[in-house]
């Protein structure tokens, strides 16, 4: 894991931080990472969705293909 070091922070700033963090029962240390985490993730959710929904169009247009498990295991067993 890395390490971040973040300085000059205004007081009211790391007051917010430890009263959120008083609230929920954890350290501040614990709720800034759930904040930076969950800040992190908004574009990985967004993208996550825009590709789900993507997929639902393609399903829609072109329908569910066929699975080619078989058919691959048999013309491997046919070659030898």
């Amino acid at each position: 894991m890395a390490e971040l070091r973040i300085r000059d922070l205004d007081g009211w700033i790391v007051e917010t931080f430890r009263a959120l963090a008083k609230r929920k029962g954890h350290s501040m240390e614990a709720e800034i990472k759930d904040v930076l985490r969950s800040q992190a993730m908004g574009p990985r959710e967004a993208l996550a969705r825009e590709l789900l929904g993507m997929n639902d169009e393609l399903k829609t247009k072109y329908g569910l293909l066929p699975d080619s498990t078989d058919l691959i295991r048999k013309d491997r067993e046919s070659r030898g």
